[in-house]
């Protein structure tokens, strides 16, 4: 059974910093995809950034230049570097891998922007 469980979440002033982590209870390789997403209420869930097993990166356009998404495959975890948050990025955010056509899911860690 795949586990990932996220963390690193809180509470952090406009213009502030977070890093999320993402511990993945097995290995990731080259081909695995390991994706942020991110859930505000009353909206859909939305990809904000990924990372192959390969370590190639993407991110969606508008956080460009505030994220940074890395990870460490020897020790199963990726993180989510971001900065300059906005209100507008409070969401409940998400890691997920892919393997082989089937995703997991991590439970989530809550991340409240205050202006």
């Amino acid at each position: 059974q795949e586990q990932l469980v996220e963390s690193g979440g809180g509470l952090v002033q406009a213009g502030g910093s977070l890093r999320l982590s993402c511990a993945i209870s097995r290995p990731i390789f080259g081909s695995n995809v390991v994706g942020w997403y991110r859930q505000a209420p009353g909206k859909q869930r939305e990809l904000v950034a990924t990372i192959t097993g390969g370590g190639d990166t993407n991110y969606v356009d508008s956080m460009k230049g505030r994220l940074t998404i890395s990870g460490d495959n020897a020790a199963n975890t990726v993180w989510l570097q971001m900065d300059s948050l906005k209100p507008e990025d409070t969401a409940v955010y998400y890691c997920s891998i892919n393997r082989f056509g089937f995703t997991y899911w991590g439970q989530g860690t809550q991340v409240t922007v205050s202006s």
